[in-house]
């Protein structure tokens, strides 16, 4: 069975309703890779290690031996790391559909980069596509690099707002309570970071970016990406993607489109988007794809929720 064919056999129609007990698909984006993720995966499960293939295939270069070998400076490489942390969760996402272990989705929903794997899971976008997106989209934020990001940690998110507007910077990712990431010029980064601190922040920390991600300074990667999607091949979603940008649940081709434009320069609304699912009913979410980075999140966001690793699946 192809991988196409096992896509149209898996599909799941999660209808958009929650209701109480029901679950989402959460996909993690930038951060969650590391060298050897899914290695193991891949050597066990036939499914896995046609995903790599295809994706080695499709993008014209080895992208599997940088995943499973290194070296970890060719993963961090925003070209690499972005179609290598999207081959991984759809290596995750068929294994785990084969074996039945994933209950239909109300919901899904990606942090950034991991919208494209939620819209392979929700059948708008072939994988083969979503990776040819995606390595362009990681080339166009890289050349158009520059700026800085840092992480306030221990201040609500209003009160890193009001810094980051004093700072001259803006909110890229609001992912807990009181976790926020800012991004901006490099020096108003510094700044904001000072600001934060004499606010009262546990703790206000630069990461290890390339570029401002998620700020007006990536307009030009915006712009660039505008015409790829226009012509991009994407369906209504079979179940309802949860946006980055504001939150609400989408599922139009024009709608998606819009949002994988303008994710580029908004803010990700991590905090909203989870409450906005655990509002419509939602207790239990999975994480497909590498790494515990959401799982973290999300308990902060709604205390109640059970997050499940699809790591911890398999």
């Amino acid at each position: 069975m192809t991988h196409h064919d096992r896509r149209q056999s898996d599909r799941e129609d999660g209808g958009g309703t929650a209701t109480s007990g029901s679950t989402a698909w959460v996909f993690p984006g930038q951060g969650s890779q590391r060298v050897g993720m899914a290695k193991e995966l891949a050597a066990a499960e036939p499914d896995a290690a046609e995903v790599f293939a295809v994706a080695d295939r499709v993008l014209g270069f080895p992208l599997s031996r940088t995943i499973f070998a290194g070296p970890a400076d060719d993963l961090q490489a925003t070209p690499v790391q972005q179609p290598a942390i999207l081959a991984t969760s759809v290596a995750y996402l068929t294994v785990l559909r084969a074996r039945n272990l994933l209950p239909p989705p109300a919901f899904v929903a990606g942090h950034s980069l991991g919208e494209y794997a939620a819209l392979v899971a929700a059948d708008a976008l072939d994988f083969e596509d979503a990776l040819r997106l995606v390595r362009r989209r990681g080339e166009l934020m890289q050349a158009h690099g520059a700026g800085a990001m840092a992480a306030v940690l221990g201040l609500p998110t209003a009160a890193v707002a009001a810094v980051a507007a004093e700072a001259g910077v803006e909110v890229a990712n609001a992912n807990a309570p009181e976790q926020t990431v800012v991004s901006g010029p490099t020096a108003a980064v510094e700044r904001a970071m000072a600001l934060a601190r004499e606010q009262g922040a546990k703790r206000a920390v630069p990461l290890p970016v390339s570029a401002a991600f998620h700020s007006s300074l990536m307009a030009p990667a915006r712009d660039g990406m505008r015409p790829l999607l226009a012509a991009a091949a994407i369906r209504s979603a079979r179940t309802p993607l949860v946006s980055n940008v504001d939150a609400r649940t989408i599922s139009s081709p024009e709608e998606i489109r819009r949002e994988l434009v303008e994710q580029i320069v908004a803010a990700v609304r991590w905090v909203d988007m989870v409450r906005a699912m655990a509002d419509a009913g939602v207790t239990t979410f999975y994480e497909v794809g590498p790494g515990k980075v959401l799982a973290g999140l999300i308990t902060r966001c709604a205390p109640g929720a059970t997050v499940v690793g699809a790591e911890a699946l398999l």
